[in-house]
């Protein structure tokens, strides 16, 4: 089921909500500059466990509308509280991925964790992002050839051998953004930083991490483990950035477990 959520005037979010009628809630927030749709080999099977999904893509990707402005972490996390509490969500497991973690930490910490039972980080953004260096080279690129820079992140992004298929349809997932809010993204990225909001979580966090991540070191999966109480680290031993599909297996049966 898909539908929208105005979370201010004149911008909507799109919602995908697979198995409404399940047991356990399980809220996933997309990285950059994807959709909720990277999730899919989640939602072909936790749905059959029992499980509600639902995907949010944030505002500027996906289907959700395309606005100028927004896009900071306040304002990211401040549009998941208003679909939370649209959809009237409590006790639910919230999954971020990549910026997607970083949106879910400034929602812990911003939001005071509304509604969440549990977090799963994965390949998260955080405590930093992306370095000047990186953020140069993916601005430049997404302001003059946006292509280029989604063929140069697909080809970084995974560890696994990935089809030729594959990853052209994963490259489509990042253009089906807007360029303004492609180049928006990386500029937070750069100059957000999470520290402070590390403390504020106060909900089982599981941590999971590709130990070949060349987006996100797997260094910064050891800072968010030292500073988030009751966290777990689960390194992925096969995996770059992209651990919800190179170990899919594995980590859907891992969320399984941490969630019950």
């Amino acid at each position: 089921m898909g539908y929208y959520v105005t979370v201010e005037s004149g911008v909507k979010l799109y919602v995908e909500d697979i198995h409404p009628q399940g047991s356990k809630t399980i809220v996933f927030l997309h990285g950059w500059p994807l959709s909720h749709k990277q999730f899919e080999y989640q939602f072909d099977v936790l749905p059959l466990m029992g499980y509600r999904c639902i995907g949010i893509d944030w505002r500027g990707f996906g289907k959700s509308d395309k606005p100028i402005g927004g896009y900071n972490f306040d304002q990211l996390a401040d549009d998941i509280r208003t679909v939370v509490g649209v959809l009237q969500l409590a006790n639910f497991t919230l999954v971020g991925h990549s910026t997607g973690g970083a949106i879910a930490i400034r929602y812990m910490s911003r939001q005071n964790g509304f509604g969440v039972s549990n977090l799963v980080l994965v390949d998260a953004a955080a405590p930093i992002g992306f370095t000047t260096e990186t953020a140069t080279n993916f601005l430049t690129q997404a302001l003059n050839d946006r292509p280029k820079m989604m063929r140069e992140v697909t080809d970084s992004f995974f560890f696994q051998y990935i089809s030729s298929s594959f990853s052209e349809w994963f490259l489509q997932l990042g253009l089906q953004a807007a360029g303004w809010s492609t180049a928006a993204i990386i500029i937070t990225l750069r100059d957000e930083k999470l520290y402070t909001d590390l403390p504020k979580i106060h909900v089982p966090t599981l941590i999971v991490h590709g130990i070949h991540d060349k987006v996100i070191p797997f260094t910064q999966a050891h800072e968010l483990n030292k500073n988030i109480r009751n966290s777990q680290l689960v390194p992925f031993q096969f995996s770059g950035h992209g651990a919800f599909w190179e170990e899919r297996d594995k980590f859907n049966q891992l969320l399984k477990q941490f969630i019950g």
